[in-house]
């Protein structure tokens, strides 16, 4: 599912009248998300949706790899990840 058939879904089974309404929502929601995976503390990089799951930034330490092309060994940097986990209620509904 892309943006578009996402926002046509919202503007379907929810009570948003057109699809710029739902655009905006849907604009507000992955701000919302943005803005609370960004800030401070690990604590505070956590977003809990009960019904769908939790979504949390998480840092992945450097590392060492293989250049799968010439075999050498290359250092990985540290980077920003965002994990999903899944609910217990989407699991249980699929």
């Amino acid at each position: 599912m892309n943006k578009a058939e996402f926002i046509g879904s919202i503007v379907k089974i929810g009570k948003y009248g057109t699809k710029a309404e739902a655009t905006k929502a849907y604009e507000s929601v992955i701000s919302a998300f943005t803005d609370r995976l960004s800030r401070g503390t690990a604590k505070q990089r956590v977003v809990r949706l009960p019904e769908l799951g939790t979504f949390q930034m998480k840092t992945r330490k450097a590392r060492k790899g293989r250049n799968p092309q010439t075999g050498k060994t290359i250092k990985i940097a540290s980077k920003k990840v965002v994990t999903f986990r899944s609910g217990k209620n989407l699991l249980t509904s699929l």
